[in-house]
């Protein structure tokens, strides 16, 4: 039988798997559940920001990281992140994970995002091109732009990217050695 809605994999505070659910239901429930978020940065230390699709389901037409969903059930975190990058931006490259971070946001649409979240870090200089379903816009920025303008307006910004933007900045100062 084919799912005809998407499953997030539902997990302990240490990552490991306590079940699956459909991917609205564990947020309308808060459960904690497996996600990642992905920061693109060029060859001048700019990151890949995206402006969410105004018809998302929570925290849309805010700037967030490059990209950012859940890993499918039985599907590799690694995986789903380059699969996401593709399908929200039309972009790929080589990725790096960086750290994880758990975190939990209610929203006023009673959702709520409880996510460990695993922080990937790739650079490259494509032009995306993306998913207008997923992103409304996109741009480069630089930290201290980015820092600026959350310094006067952090409700610009999702919940998430307000949480890990300066471990992901610092982790883009130390590129892999691919």
């Amino acid at each position: 039988m084919i799912a005809t809605s998407e499953e997030v994999v539902l997990v302990d505070r240490e990552d490991r798997p306590v079940g699956r659910m459909e991917k609205l239901e564990a947020h309308r429930r808060g459960l904690l559940h497996r996600a990642f978020s992905v920061f693109v940065f060029n060859h001048r230390g700019e990151m890949l920001l995206q402006r969410r699709a105004m018809d998302k389901y929570h925290s849309s037409g805010l700037w967030s990281n490059t990209c950012c969903s859940h890993p499918r059930p039985g599907e590799a975190v690694e995986r789903a992140a380059e699969r996401r990058l593709w399908e929200e931006m039309g972009m790929a490259c080589d990725l790096d994970r960086r750290f994880s971070f758990v975190y939990r946001a209610d929203f006023s649409s009673g959702l709520v995002e409880h996510e460990l979240d695993h922080v990937f870090v790739g650079w490259s200089d494509a032009v995306p091109s993306p998913n207008p379903g997923e992103v409304a816009e996109w741009r480069y920025a630089t930290p201290d732009e980015i820092r600026a303008e959350m310094e006067g307006d952090p409700a610009l910004f999702t919940a998430w990217f307000r949480i890990c933007f300066e471990r992901a900045a610092e982790a883009a100062l130390t590129p892999p050695a691919h």
